[in-house]
């Protein structure tokens, strides 16, 4: 028997490499189109079941958008994979309804997420990509299991990676990224002081988790933040008009160098803390003075990691202060960084580098379809396109969206309306206030 030809194995329109919200998301839109048979799509993942964010799954922690941003319900609110139909099928409808809060419990999201890719054909889990290649006909996706699967397209998404001082990494010991605080958290609590460095939402939780127990552990508590002061995220309505199409088509258009700008400068709008977490770290600080127990804890603002050592018992960490330009430090035992993810680029896909555009830094060069192949239809991304897209890039409530536009490319029709406009502003300068054959800014830099 000779070894089947290319020709021979199965052509998928599309495998998607990787099951976070985002592409389970994909997975839940194009089930419809897989059971007529319009749409053929696998989805890999490394892992062995879906976890969302599971170092961080703290008991009361909600998720920072409304249940409206599911996996499906922004593009298709009949769907059978919408969060309400999951709280139906496992009896948790009319609590939630009772509860009155449009915000879901992290681990009830995850939960959910679960509840979807336990259920959804298509995805296979323990499948390590290890590399992905063109036979000149087709991608050749290649697992670490040795499985081999043959593709029209391919849609990434990865993920990201947790991002870690150079300074604590380069110094080494036990310090805990917030991605896994909860398998150390028993860990920390034993030291006889902990410090958290970071300024946004995870930061906070942790340190309120932290705070909270504090009495009955004894630790001294450090929340250290080079961010001018603890940002609230921004939430009023004509600033979540910014993750919006509008916007996305907008930023887009924009010069590389104006968008990395705004890139820097946006970021408070969603990476701050919830409101009523700030409120409630200061009323946790009032009653433990009230009750006489302590707290033992320091919150320093513009404070910025400069250098670190562990000795074997503990980190001594370099600190600059960034208003007053003083330079101090601080002894600590237990060390955690909620200092972010990055964007990270998969090593498989070094066999088709010659196939992906890049912009003038290198990066995914991403279109309005989210494609980033040379011919624009063939290799698609998920969260990996803030630098051209914005805050829609990681935004949970948008994830919807970007899929139904995914699909539209994947079948070349709309199965999903896609909104072309939504917002009550408008981004850059309206056609009827130009002036007439004078050019803008962006566009005299082009020339």
């Amino acid at each position: 028997m000779t070894a089947p030809t290319p020709q021979d194995v199965h052509v998928y329109d599309f495998v998607a490499i990787g099951l976070g919200p985002f592409n389970l998301g994909l997975a839940a839109l194009a089930d419809p189109l897989r059971e007529s048979g319009e749409l053929d799509g696998l989805f890999l993942e490394a892992r062995d079941r879906f976890d969302w964010h599971p170092g961080m799954l703290l008991a009361d922690a909600t998720l920072q958008v409304p249940f409206l941003a599911d996996l499906v319900t922004m593009a298709d609110p009949t769907s059978r994979w919408s969060f309400l139909n999951y709280l139906k099928e496992s009896g948790h409808l009319y609590p939630f309804y009772i509860r009155e809060s449009f915000y879901p419990l992290r681990r009830e999201y995850d939960d959910y997420c679960r509840w979807a890719a336990e259920r959804i054909q298509g995805i296979r889990f323990g499948e390590q990509v290890t590399a992905v290649e063109h036979d000149g006909a087709a991608y050749v996706v290649r697992s670490a299991t040795g499985a081999t699967f043959r593709s029209r397209r391919i849609v990434l998404g990865i993920g990201s990676s947790p991002r870690l001082l150079d300074c604590v990494r380069a110094a080494g010991g036990p310090a805990v990224h917030s991605a896994d605080y909860l398998a150390h958290k028993a860990d920390l609590q034993a030291q006889e002081s902990i410090t958290v460095v970071g300024s946004g939402q995870s930061a906070a939780e942790i340190y309120h988790d932290l705070l909270s127990e504090a009495p009955d552990h004894g630790y001294e508590l450090t929340w250290l933040t080079r961010s001018p002061r603890f940002f609230p995220m921004e939430y009023t309505k004509l600033t979540l008009e910014m993750t919006s199409p509008e916007y996305a088509a907008y930023h887009r258009r924009l010069p590389e160098q104006t968008r990395d700008r705004l890139g820097r400068e946006q970021r408070h709008l969603y990476k701050g803390i919830s409101g009523d977490l700030i409120d409630a770290i200061f009323d946790l600080h009032y009653a433990q003075r009230v009750n006489g127990e302590g707290p033992r804890t320091t919150l320093l603002t513009h404070t910025a990691v400069t250098g670190a050592r562990w000795d074997g018992t503990a980190y001594d960490l370099d600190l600059h202060h960034v208003e007053t330009g003083e330079d101090f430090g601080l002894r600590t035992g237990g060390l955690v960084l909620a200092t972010g993810y990055a964007a990270t680029e998969p090593s498989f896909l070094a066999p088709v580098e010659q196939r992906i555009r890049r912009d003038g830094r290198g990066r995914y060069d991403v279109a309005g379809n989210y494609a980033v192949d040379v011919d624009r239809c063939e290799v698609f991304v998920q969260n990996a396109e803030e630098h051209t897209h914005s805050l829609i890039a990681p935004d949970l409530g948008m994830g919807a969206y970007r899929n139904s536009v995914i699909l539209a490319a994947l079948t070349g029709r709309e199965v999903y309306p896609i909104e072309k406009s939504i917002a009550v502003q408008t981004f850059g300068v309206p056609d009827r206030l130009r002036i007439p054959d004078r050019p803008s800014r962006a566009q005299e830099a082009h020339r």
